[in-house]
């Protein structure tokens, strides 16, 4: 579910973003933000094809373990359905989001 690539630790997302498949992705998480040297984390949502407020606050509690822990956190190919979530809920100006992971693994690269 997740693999490094440069600067970069890569978790991929598939399938609903629910109540059900949350905890997979906390603990996926968690195993990353256990690793000091890991600076950039990006979630890569491409394959997401249902996010719900669990998924959403997956996102988000992710979103402020890694700003306390000076590590950026990045999205990359967010999905139609979640971008107007992100855009309607604000979250939009929180994320660091990216079209697609190269765009993100590149943005990664370049700071």
């Amino acid at each position: 579910m997740s693999d490094r690539r440069d600067e970069a630790v890569v978790v991929r997302a598939a399938g609903a973003l629910d109540l059900d498949s949350a905890p997979v992705l906390r603990k996926e998480l968690h195993h990353i933000e256990g690793s000091p040297e890991v600076r950039v984390v990006i979630v890569d949502l491409e394959a997401v094809t249902f996010c719900d407020s669990i998924g959403m606050s997956e996102l988000v509690l992710a979103l402020h373990r890694g700003e306390a822990q000076g590590r950026r956190f990045m999205l990359a190919g967010v999905p139609a359905a979640l971008t107007r979530l992100l855009a309607v809920t604000a979250l939009d100006r929180a994320f660091d989001i990216h079209p697609t992971l190269d765009d993100a693994l590149r943005a990664a690269t370049a700071s």
